[in-house]
Parts: C-alpha cells; sequence; structure tokens
C-alpha cells in the first residue's frame, strides 16, 4: 500500500486481519527508514504499530477522542491519519512534530510532551462529553512507564470515582525509556499472567450472546462472572481503583487487539484494556535494548544500526562530563548518591549506577518524588545529586521550593538539556528553569562555559551547604582532563576576552561565553566579554564596575528574558541606584518551536548575526 496516500483511518474498516496484518508490516519498515534519516522516536513507535492500527479499525477518530501519553509514539496514528507524505519534515522546523499537534490533525485531540497527562485529559473530556450529552468514545493510550507516575495515579483514582464512560489502555512493555522500577511494575508483572479470566470473558459471552437462550443464560451467570472477576483480577491493581479489567491481550495480534477492544467499546464503566507489546518491535537493535539508547535516536544506518553522528575524538556529552565529574567525587565521598527520574541513560548515569549500584536511585517517571526524596537524603547528612531535564524540572518545583530550598538542604541539581534542544520542540525546551529558580532563596545557580569549569563547579557544589543548581545544555564539548575539580569562588564572574580600548562589554554563559569570546578577538573587535558563570548569586563587584566604566551592556542570553540574567542585573541596577545602558538579545514571550538549534535561535533573534549587528550598532 502507498502510505502516502491514506487520507483518513476509516479504509481500516474494510480490511481483513491479513490485510491488516500485511499493513502493520508495512508502516513498520517505513518508520524504521524514515526516522532513521530523520531521527524520533523509534523503539516507542516500533511497539504500538498493531495496537494503533487496531483502535481506528474498532474506534472512529476524531469523533471517537484516541490519544497517546507521552505522544512520542503517535507515529502510526500519524500516519493513518494522512500523514505520511510529510515524514520527511518530521521534528524538522516548520514540519511535523514528533508528538501530537493539535493544529496538525483534527485528529489530535490532546498533546502532551510530557508523561502522565493523558488519563487526567480523557476525565475532563468524559465529564465534558456528558455534561453536553453528547456520545462518544475516550480512549487514552498510556503506557511507557507513564502509569507509575504521581499524577496518573491521581487521575486513576478520581476516574474510579466518577464512573465516566472511558477505555484506558495499558500499554505495557515494561519499558520507560530504560526498564521500568518500582513495586508497581511488579504488581503489572503479575497481572500478565492472568490471562484466564478475560479469554473466559470474552469467549463466554461471544458463545452465549448468540441466542435469546443465550442471552438469558449469560445475564444469569453475572454474580459467577463477578466472582470469578474479584478473585482473579480485582485483587491487583485496577481494581482497587474500582476499573474493571480487560486482559493482558498480545499486542501484536490485531485479530485479539480487535475482539477485545470492541468488547470494551460495549462497556459502561470505565475499563482498562492491558497489551502487552515489545518495545522495538521489528528491528534487532531496539528489540535487544533494555538502557533506552533507541527510545530516541539521531539519524542513523539501518543496516548496522550505527548512529550518523558520532562524538568527535577527545569530546563528550554535556551530561557525560557532568557525569564523569560526579564519579571522581563519589569516589571520594561515600555521601554521595545519585537520583535520577526514570532518565539513567539520557544523564549518561549508568556507570555510576554499574559502579555504586547501592548509592544509585531511578525514581521512575516521578520528578517531584525525586525532589523530596533527595531532600531527605541530604537532611540526614548524605550529598545527593538529582539529574533531571530542564523541561521536566517543572514539574518538581513546589518540592524544590518547599523541600529543598526552604529547609536550606544541600542538594545538588543537575539540570540537563538546558536552552533550545532542537527537534522535540515546544514541549522539551529548557529554558524556564533560570526564570522558575531564581526568585527561591537560599538556592545557587550557575551554568559553566566549559567542561573544566563544569569539574569546578560540580566540586564547589559538594563543598558548600545550600541548594546548587548546574544547568547545561544538550551536545557536545571538549572533555576535561582534570583530576579532580577545585572550589570555584561563588558569585564571581570571569572576563575571557578584554582588548585595550574596548568600547563594550557583552556578558554570556554557558558555552557561548567562550564561542562568543573567540569570535570577538579573531575578529579584533573593541568587546570584552564576561563569562556569567552565576546567575544567582550575581557579582555585584562586577556590575558595578561595569557602571563606573559608562559604557553600554549587551546581556546575551539563549533563554527567557523574562526572569533571566538581564532581568535579574536590572534588578540589582534599579534597587543600587546604578546607571548602565544594558541591552538585552534573549528569547521573547512566546514558546519555540520545533527545528535544529542553530535554525531556532536564527528565528528567536539570539545568534551571532544579532549579536553583531547590535555590537556595531552600539559602535558606529
Amino acid at each position: 500500500m502507498d502510505l502516502t496516500k491514506i487520507q483518513d483511518p476509516s479504509f481500516l474498516k474494510n480490511m481483513s486481519i491479513s490485510e491488516l496484518t500485511q499493513l502493520a508490516a508495512e508502516i513498520r519498515t517505513y518508520l524504521i527508514g524514515s526516522i532513521s534519516k530523520t531521527g524520533g522516536h523509534l523503539a516507542s513507535n516500533l511497539g504500538v504499530v498493531e495496537l494503533t492500527i487496531a483502535l481506528h479499525y474498532v474506534f472512529d477518530s476524531p469523533t471517537d477522542k484516541v490519544f497517546f501519553d507521552v505522544g512520542h509514539q503517535c507515529y502510526t496514528h500519524k500516519i493513518l491519519t494522512g500523514r505520511a507524505a510529510q515524514f520527511p519534515t518530521l521534528r524538522q522546523y516548520q514540519g511535523i512534530s514528533g508528538f501530537q499537534k493539535r493544529c496538525e490533525s483534527i485528529h489530535d485531540v490532546w498533546e502532551a510532551g510530557h508523561s502522565s497527562t493523558s488519563l487526567s485529559a480523557a476525565l475532563g473530556m468524559a465529564v465534558a462529553r456528558d455534561l453536553n450529552h453528547e456520545n462518544y468514545e475516550i480512549v487514552p493510550v498510556i503506557g511507557d512507564g507513564a502509569l507509575g507516575s504521581g499524577m496518573a495515579l491521581e487521575a486513576l483514582n478520581q476516574i474510579g470515582s466518577e464512573k465516566r464512560k472511558m477505555i484506558i489502555v495499558f500499554n505495557d512493555n515494561n519499558m520507560s525509556i530504560s526498564q521500568n522500577v518500582g513495586a508497581l511494575t511488579k504488581g503489572f508483572a503479575r497481572l500478565r499472567s492472568a490471562r484466564s479470566y478475560t479469554n473466559l470473558k470474552i469467549n463466554m459471552k461471544n458463545a452465549l450472546t448468540q441466542s435469546e437462550v443465550g442471552r438469558v443464560v449469560y445475564s444469569g451467570l453475572k454474580n459467577v462472572k463477578d466472582a470469578v472477576r474479584e478473585n482473579v483480577v480485582d485483587e491487583g491493581i485496577f481494581g482497587e481503583f474500582n476499573l474493571d479489567y480487560l486482559g493482558p491481550v498480545d499486542g501484536h495480534n490485531i485479530k485479539d487487539l480487535i475482539r477485545v477492544l470492541s468488547v470494551a467499546r460495549q462497556h459502561d464503566d470505565p475499563c482498562v484494556v492491558h497489551v502487552i507489546t515489545q518495545k522495538g518491535k521489528g528491528y534487532t537493535p531496539c528489540e535487544t535494548d533494555i538502557e533506552g539508547h533507541w527510545h530516541g535516536v539521531g539519524p542513523f544506518n539501518v543496516a548496522t544500526g550505527k548512529p550518523l553522528h558520532e562524538v568527535p575524538q577527545g569530546f563528550n556529552s554535556w551530561s557525560g562530563i557532568i557525569s564523569d565529574a560526579l564519579l571522581k567525587l563519589a569516589d571520594r565521598n561515600p555521601d554521595i548518591v545519585a537520583i535520577t527520574p526514570a532518565m539513567i541513560n539520557g544523564s549518561a548515569l549508568e556507570h555510576f549506577f554499574a559502579k555504586y549500584p547501592d548509592r544509585s536511585f531511578d525514581c521512575g517517571i516521578a520528578e517531584e518524588h525525586a525532589a523530596t526524596f533527595a531532600a531527605s537524603l541530604a537532611n540526614s547528612g548524605k550529598r545527593p545529586f538529582v539529574s533531571v531535564y530542564s523541561s521536566f524540572l517543572q514539574r518538581a518545583y513546589d518540592q524544590i521550593n518547599h523541600d529543598i530550598c526552604r529547609m536550606d538542604l544541600p542538594v545538588v541539581i543537575g539540570i540537563d538539556r538546558a536552552g533550545i534542544v532542537g527537534a522535540d520542540g515546544d514541549t522539551h525546551h529548557g529554558l524556564f528553569d533560570v526564570g522558575i529558580l531564581r526568585p527561591l532563596p537560599n538556592i545557587i545557580i550557575g551554568q559553566p562555559a566549559d567542561a573544566d569549569e563544569a569539574e569546578d563547579m560540580l566540586y564547589t557544589a559538594f563543598h558548600q551547604e545550600h541548594p546548587f543548581a548546574i544547568r547545561y545544555p544538550r551536545g557536545e564539548m571538549e572533555a576535561s582532563r582534570k583530576k579532580l575539580g577545585s572550589k570555584l569562588e561563588i558569585g564571581t564572574w570571569t572576563t575571557l576576552y578584554e582588548p585595550e580600548g574596548y568600547r563594550i562589554s557583552v556578558l554570556a554563559y554557558g558555552p557561548d561565553a567562550k564561542v562568543i569570546a573567540s569570535k570577538m578577538q579573531i575578529n579584533e573587535m573593541p568587546v570584552r566579554v564576561i563569562n556569567c558563570r552565576f546567575f544567582k548569586p550575581l557579582d555585584e563587584a562586577m556590575i558595578r564596575d561595569l557602571a563606573e566604566r559608562g559604557q553600554p551592556v549587551i546581556v546575551y542570553e539563549t533563554d527567557m528574558k523574562t526572569s533571566g540574567l538581564g532581568t535579574a542585573i536590572l534588578e540589582y541596577c534599579c534597587d543600587n541606584h546604578l546607571n548602565i545602558e544594558i541591552r538585552r538579545i534573549g528569547i521573547g514571550d512566546c514558546y519555540v518551536s520545533q527545528g535544529s538549534v542553530n535554525r531556532l535561535r536564527k528565528q528567536q533573534g539570539i545568534d551571532l548575526n544579532t549579536l553583531y549587528d547590535m555590537i556595531n550598532g552600539l559602535t558606529a
């Protein structure tokens, strides 16, 4: 079948099981070939091909609301709803998103890039439907570890109380990004073996409802049915939430999927359909991956499975730089522990976890719990390091405020993927953490310019007694050659380039500060470049020096201008009656779309050409 000719999923209803199975194979081949060129979420999408086909066979999108949690497993959904021809633009600038987007299609009824929102959304849709006296199905698909998150459990609690009709599809592949953790995972494992009840129920209904006599018998067996259910299934997790349960069912058997989803559609109360899938099915490197390397990938060679982009010799990812420095410190300090909310591989903590398993904790997709867990460890004399992506840090704001900063506990927070991250788009850019954290008392916030400074900043963080956040971007940097970091004076900035007779100062941070200093030196521009490695506290002596010199200052930020470094400097100047001519470069009041980092920087006016134009305008 020419997948690019598909307009909507209605064609599926006229296909046989064998034709649907063949379609699944064609979609899987298409996904592997397409994602190998653009990058994207591969393993999670390969695991739900048959499930997505069955969902669109049984339900009538967009009247019925079918949507995915976290959203990164919606690629087959996009193909079946008419977007296969656009896959060469996947995650590219002005292309289709790697997540569901309401602006793309009427079949995308909910948007999510963060985990565990689907059940709350489903309940909202169900209440609105019932208040409007409408009649349609609501089918959230939740999996990849999202069901273990606190938000999902909170929603389940109310869903069981409200008893609004919906069909929760639990996509159980025993994986989030890497292997799932926690007691719930063990409970789900027990449910996987409980096939007997569901098969009995479906087969009994099919057999007995073919005649009037059979229907009477089936109705009379309700008490027996309920007794079986209570003893076989309701002792499990979903029964505790007052939810009916169907499953488990083979998530790669389209016939069985269609059968159980059709039964669920006839159900009057909220029910859970437990579907067993294999993450990465159909591509061997994905199928055998237990560490999450194939969850989200860049372009790769299909035949070899090797990425097309290799880290240059002598370079390391920023995640790896921080993780390596942490390991050096942990070798010397047995109180250092590492915590991550389901991001061992993404945060490059696998070596730490392997070397110190008793000092390593994967909390699952539970950022709030991870933060308070770290606070308690710090309160008990340990020195916790919490590694979390900037965009996911937002989910733990109250815990960082209430439990870490308010009690002034020495938790070190590694804020990974800070800044524009590129193809994952507006749900994943790490642009808000400075503005979120800066108002909190007691916290220290910094960003190193290179690997050596990262070593020093992490060393400093573990040799002081306050909350300390270190942010670092996605990408690579020349690796550090230091054996161990040394202590920085907290709140100090450094001058990276200071030509004789300079006329302007540029204040920047992170690796951009080094790049700007190099460009100014190469082009012999009359610009001093200052590395503002601490957002909080500020280098007050440096700011006063800038005021005394009376020269223009450009604050170059690659994050939100609101509540960022420039805002902090302006506040200090206002409160201390300092007069500095300040120009700011940064992201305005908007969400940033997907695309390459360079393309997005140009779009947002935070690229070097914008900086050059501003410098030339001030020196002309």
